[in-house]
């Protein structure tokens, strides 16, 4: 298939690379025209504009937020107005529900198809093609792009015929990593003011009570206190929580344990540690505890 790919962060970049090695034709775009560099040399064509790489079958997009997504696709000169009818925009970003709403019925508008396909999965998952992906629009939406969606990641989820579902479920999951992170980070600040090794103490969980490889990763980035280079960065995290809190709002569902993270999150982009990974959150608990 003929495909533009937008959005090159270290997330996009290992998708994008997973669809060439699929032997899919495609042409790449970022705002910093050096991130198309090395995608290039493994036989992507590089746009020079959002326009030009919206003249495939399909465009995939992987952008950090919903302003970024208004920005590219929204815009005179972006995806709506360049992509052709009946062609597919797939959006792989966590954005809010009521963006990927937008973005279904300004589709519908303009008669092109829309997939909601946000990603599980860290930077090193998507190069490795281990992301999970979860799929929603109509039916023969979904099915034509699949080929891609299994180019990308390990196994597809599809969920739902409406393309914000995808969305609401991936915020649900990441408020659900964003638990286990903080109840790690308490618990380790708990035995660790006792003196007890952070480190036995994880392996100890993660071959019992928690096995599963969440627990393991983030486990380990908290037990001794590595958060950089961010997989994935704080102030995304808390961006997710306030997606996930204003979802919650709208369907009137309450999620006590979501405001408890926006917390976390909002204390540590005040000390600075916007750009850390975003289980940084989990040395909250140890700095309330006063241990160095």
């Amino acid at each position: 298939m003929r495909i533009g790919f937008i959005g090159l962060g270290r997330m996009g970049s290992g998708m994008a690379a997973n669809l060439l090695k699929a032997h899919h034709e495609v042409t790449v775009y970022n705002r910093t025209p050096e991130k198309t560099a090395p995608l290039v040399r493994q036989g992507a064509k590089a746009a020079a504009n959002i326009a030009a790489a919206c003249h495939g079958d399909c465009v995939i997009t992987m952008l950090a937020n919903d302003e970024a997504v208004e920005e590219v696709v929204m815009q005179p000169g972006g995806v709506i107005t360049s992509l052709a009818p009946q062609a597919c925009h797939v959006s792989c970003s966590t954005i809010s529900v009521a963006m990927s709403q937008r973005l279904a019925d300004a589709h519908a508008k303009a008669n092109q198809r829309f997939v909601a396909a946000p990603v599980f999965g860290r930077p090193d998952a998507a190069a490795e093609h281990h992301l999970f992906i979860l799929a929603a629009g109509e039916s023969s939406a979904v099915t034509s792009v699949m080929p891609l969606l299994d180019a990308m990641g390990q196994r597809t989820f599809t969920v739902s015929a409406k393309p914000q579902d995808a969305n609401l479920i991936k915020l649900s999951g990441n408020f659900l990593i964003g638990c286990v992170m903080e109840s790690l980070g308490e618990a380790m600040a708990l035995i660790g003011k006792a003196g007890l090794d952070r480190e036995a103490y994880l392996a100890m969980l993660t071959s019992t009570l928690f096995t599963a490889p969440v627990y393991k990763t983030y486990g380990s980035m908290i037990a001794t206190d590595t958060f950089e280079p961010a997989g994935f960065a704080a102030s995304l995290g808390f961006k997710d929580v306030r997606l996930a809190l204003a979802a919650a709002e709208e369907l009137q569902v309450s999620m006590p344990f979501a405001s408890v993270l926006r917390d976390r999150f909002l204390a540590l982009l005040a000390h600075g540690g916007g750009d850390l990974d975003w289980s940084a959150i989990g040395r909250g608990a140890a700095d309330d505890a006063a241990i160095g």
